[in-house]
Parts: C-alpha cells; sequence; structure tokens
C-alpha cells in the first residue's frame, strides 16, 4: 500500500505540473495585457485572473481551498499580510485569496524562466536576499507598493518551514515595514499543504483539501517592529496549534 501511495502521488505531481503548465497558457496574454494599465487597478486585474486560475487549478488537483476571514480586509486600507511557509504550494494560494491587489516579495531565481518569469514579475517585488542593494531597493519598492493602496504578501519564516513546529522563527523585514510605513499587519494562517506536498519528498503531490484563515489586523502604530514581530508570531503560532 506504501508503494503505491508513493506511486500515486508522483503520478498526481505530474498531473499537477501538466494541468499547471496548460491552464497558464491559456491566462498568459490576458495577465501581460495588465502591464498596460498601471497602478492599482491594473494590480486588481491581474490578481482577478489569477485568483479565476488558481481557483481553477486547484480543484482540478484535488486541493479546493477553504477561505475564512476575508471580511477583514477593509476597502481602501493597504495591508501587509504574513504567511506561514510549509510547501511551494502555500504561493499559488496565498496572493489569489486576498480579495484585491497585491504582490508578494520573492526571490529573483523564478523570474528567469521564460514566459513564467513575466507573470511572477508582475506579481512580485524581487530581492536576492545575498545582495545588500537588491534588499534596500525591495524594500524601497514595498514601500511603494503600499503607497499605492495595493496589499503586500510576506513569508516572515523566509524559507519553507522543515521542522515540527507549527512556525519557524520570523525574520524583522515584514514588521520594520510595517513600523516604518503605518501599515497594519493582516496575520494568515494556512493548513494542510504540508500534506498536500510534503517538504521531505521529491515531485509528490496528493489530492487534500486546503485552508487559509485571515486573523483580525494588527496595528503597527506605538509598537517596536522587535514587539510587533513577536505578537504577530504568537498569534499565528497559537491559531495554527488550536485549529490544525
Amino acid at each position: 500500500m506504501k508503494i503505491l501511495k508513493e506511486i500515486f502521488g508522483r503520478i498526481w505531481a505530474l498531473w499537477g505540473l501538466l494541468s499547471f503548465v496548460t491552464t497558464f497558457i491559456i491566462i498568459f496574454i490576458p495577465s501581460m495585457l495588465c502591464y498596460l494599465i498601471p497602478g492599482k487597478k491594473g494590480q486588481d486585474i491581474f490578481i482577478a485572473i489569477s485568483r479565476i486560475w488558481m481557483k481553477f487549478w486547484l480543484t482540478i488537483i484535488g486541493c479546493p481551498v477553504i477561505v475564512t476571514g476575508k471580511k477583514y480586509f477593509e476597502k481602501n486600507i493597504a495591508y501587509i499580510v504574513t504567511y506561514n511557509h510549509n510547501a511551494l504550494l502555500d504561493v499559488p494560494l496565498s496572493a489569489p485569496c486576498i480579495p484585491a491587489g497585491n504582490k508578494t516579495i520573492a526571490k529573483t531565481s523564478f523570474a528567469k524562466i521564460p514566459f513564467f518569469g513575466w507573470y511572477y514579475r508582475k506579481g512580485s517585488v524581487l530581492v536576492d536576499r545575498n545582495n545588500d542593494a537588491s534588499r534596500r531597493k525591495s524594500f524601497d519598492e514595498m514601500k511603494e507598493v503600499l503607497k499605492q493602496g495595493i496589499h503586500m504578501c510576506i513569508y516572515p519564516e523566509g524559507t519553507r518551514n522543515r521542522t515540527n513546529d507549527p512556525l519557524k522563527k520570523f525574520y524583522t523585514g515584514a514588521f520594520k515595514l510595517a513600523v516604518d510605513t503605518k501599515t497594519p499587519i493582516m496575520p494568515a494562517v494556512i493548513f494542510n499543504t504540508k500534506k498536500a506536498m510534503p517538504i521531505h519528498k521529491r515531485f509528490y503531490l496528493r489530492p487534500c483539501s486546503l485552508r487559509l484563515d485571515f486573523l483580525p489586523p494588527v496595528d503597527a502604530t506605538n509598537i517596536s517592529s522587535d514587539d510587533l514581530k513577536d505578537k504577530v508570531f504568537r498569534i499565528m503560532w497559537d491559531h495554527y496549534e488550536t485549529n490544525q
């Protein structure tokens, strides 16, 4: 039975990859047209297209998403949304599930992929974490994104969580950005992507219902970035432990 599960996981991962590429080809040109629409409106449309794409794709690979807490997003307020990070599958559901235009802080490597790199750039603020100048530039770009009323998505753990704990230690960047710009943090907790795409298995996917909970915003005024980081960490840790 274990061998059959392993075989199925690889076959299903192949289906996931092929269906991802096929559906990407369909939405590629409409997504690229969003480059012609500047500012928040263009990003709103881009995310709306992504939302349709990802809802369809996640459904056909047997990973439908239940989203709660969208009521916490108030109109005309930009948020920094902080997610836990367990698997590559976190990315296709995080940004599209936000009910408005947003960008994700993301590493530069995927931007080099032909065609997909153009799509990736439209949805991201790119950063080379090994380059100080790149990190400073990305920080300024995120400030500009927020100034336009566009949400920023950040994984404060930095990389996927390979531990058995709900969360890894957070980096300070997201919280320094929040304090500097007086932007509220919207904690968001993702469930079950670790089950669908176990981090210790290569090229493996299995059908599994996913869930994303947006939590009440945390004020970023009159607080230090370190204290804000600790506060958000505790909120997300407790929510994960209580609801997993």
